[in-house]
């Protein structure tokens, strides 16, 4: 199973949020390129960038500093998210280098642009949904739509998409433990690769997610626990390979 730094960027800075508010941001550094440097010698194989203001304006404001971010570390696959909506976007990123681009919003609200963008793009396309009490959030996660999470993932058409974030918004920023069970149940119920988000915040979340790689969880983005030190990402790693094999 593979574990995935989050940069999340507000303003040029690397912050991470607690469940998603903008207004409870804690800067851990300002030059993100300088933090996918550190994360890329402590053996990450991927990036999870967001930007953040991005996702909550509904179109791209930081993506000189993404695509920055991918020239100069043409050797890890880079996933990246916040208001992308468009083909034009999509295609700008995975010029740029992104190996994946992550799409939220529009793919609650307009799923068969969606479809479109999947089957022009097929495998660079992760779809993010998140979750609060089971339902979807939308635009930054400002608005909580009516619609089930897992219904939303029924529907996709799994053919050209690579794989869902699953975020408990609940939890994310506020390491309290990842919702297994959610993501578990997730997983159990569609084709598509499950990537595990929102409030990893020991090795025994780590060891537990492995378990069920089988049922689909591949990965799992890391982000507040790895930039506070409570998990070493490397050794993270090292303990998801074994027990992936073991499991």
């Amino acid at each position: 199973m593979l574990l995935i730094p989050a940069i999340d960027l507000k303003k040029g800075q690397c912050v991470r949020l607690r469940q998603g508010r903008m207004e409870d941001s804690t800067v851990f550094s300002s030059d993100p390129l300088a933090m996918a440097k550190k994360w890329l010698k402590a053996g990450a194989k991927r990036l999870h960038i967001v930007d953040l203001d991005g996702a909550l304006s509904g179109k791209p404001v930081h993506k000189k500093i993404i695509k920055q971010i991918c020239t100069n570390f043409p050797d890890i696959d880079v996933q990246v998210g916040g208001g992308i909506g468009d083909e034009d976007t999509v295609q700008d990123y995975i010029e740029a280098g992104a190996r994946y681009v992550i799409i939220g919003t529009k793919a609650i609200n307009s799923p068969d642009i969606i479809d479109n963008i999947c089957a022009k793009f097929p495998g660079h396309i992760v779809i993010a949904l998140d979750a609060k009490d089971g339902k979807a959030a939308t635009d930054g996660w400002s608005n909580i739509s009516h619609y089930k999470v897992i219904d939303i993932a029924k529907h996709l058409n799994p053919i050209n998409i690579e794989a869902i974030i699953y975020t408990d918004i609940s939890r994310d920023g506020m390491m309290q433990g990842v919702n297994l069970s959610s993501t578990r149940n997730l997983a159990r119920e569609i084709k598509i690769p499950v990537i595990a988000s929102g409030g990893i915040n020991s090795y025994d979340d780590i060891i537990k997610l492995c378990r069920y790689e089988s049922e689909g969880i591949t990965g799992a983005v890391i982000g507040r626990a790895i930039y506070e030190g409570v998990i070493d990402l490397a050794k993270g790693q090292h303990l998801a390979n074994h027990h992936t094999s073991t499991a």
